[in-house]
């Protein structure tokens, strides 16, 4: 089975495309893109700590993909449930977990409808891998959003990384993937940006090569979404560092709290 973006792969802008594109061969080399070993050493603990600083044990792992971050959560006693909304990464993921001790919990959900698959109320839900970029339409994301929102507790947190993609549109693509795609004799690149669309290609030693169709997601417009469905207060990490210049991160993460807090200035 091939990727199917049809005549016109540029023209392709739907949310609901994303299940061509993760077809079973892609998924495959999901891994060998990472590379778990060195994605570990180049984030450290960062979400870890962060989750551990709010207090959050119970946690939902949106994009799970084939599980990396679930199962580092796993390690650490944290209760994840994982979804996905591709079988085949949720079917890879918990293949995943039980190569490394643990049974996972999977959910294949739709972010759109997220608490009619996912019950409960969680600690913290994150959004990781550059994921929400898969949302072509405002009102997926805003949708997306607000059943994040509803799936945490009163004083919950959700957080939620992103590409550069301001970097990207406004001086061009310059990433050496250091962070989030670690592996090694992988090329990932842009081969369309335009301010609707961001095709990646990403291409594999043995010469093999997908493509996914994202959009570019600019990092003010994210967290303005965030605040209008109800998010109080959002702090932006770039490459995992609260201080940094506009144009430097290769990625952005979003750490937004449901809780009200007082101005107490």
């Amino acid at each position: 089975m091939k990727q199917d973006f049809g005549g016109d792969p540029v023209a392709v802008r739907e949310t609901d495309h994303y299940k061509q594109e993760y077809i079973q061969s892609f998924v495959d080399k999901w891994d060998q893109l990472i590379d778990w070993d060195a994605r570990a050493r180049s984030e450290g603990r960062f979400f870890i700590d962060k989750l551990k600083e709010r207090g959050a044990s119970k946690i939902l792992d949106v994009a799970t993909g084939t599980g990396f971050h679930s199962v580092r959560l796993l390690k650490e006693g944290f209760d994840v449930t994982s979804a996905d909304g591709s079988p085949e990464m949720l079917t890879a993921a918990f293949l995943n977990a039980r190569r490394h001790g643990h049974v996972m919990r999977t959910v294949q959900a739709d972010w759109r409808w997220l608490n009619r698959d996912v019950h409960g109320k969680y600690d913290a839900v994150i959004c990781l891998g550059n994921s929400f970029t898969h949302l072509f339409s405002e009102r997926d994301r805003r949708k997306s959003l607000a059943e994040f929102y509803a799936a945490l507790r009163h004083d919950g947190v959700l957080i939620l990384d992103q590409r550069n993609y301001d970097a990207i549109l406004d001086q061009g693509f310059s990433s050496k993937h250091i962070y989030y795609y670690c592996g090694e004799d992988i090329k990932v690149e842009p081969t369309h940006v335009d301010e609707g669309l961001a095709r990646f290609s990403y291409h594999f030693p043995d010469k093999s090569t997908y493509y996914l169709n994202m959009y570019p997601l600019r990092k003010d417009y994210v967290r303005r979404l965030m605040h209008e469905v109800g998010f109080q207060t959002i702090t932006t990490f770039g490459d995992f560092q609260e201080t940094y210049r506009s144009d430097q991160p290769d990625f952005f993460i979003h750490v937004a709290q449901k809780r009200y807090e007082e101005d107490v200035s």
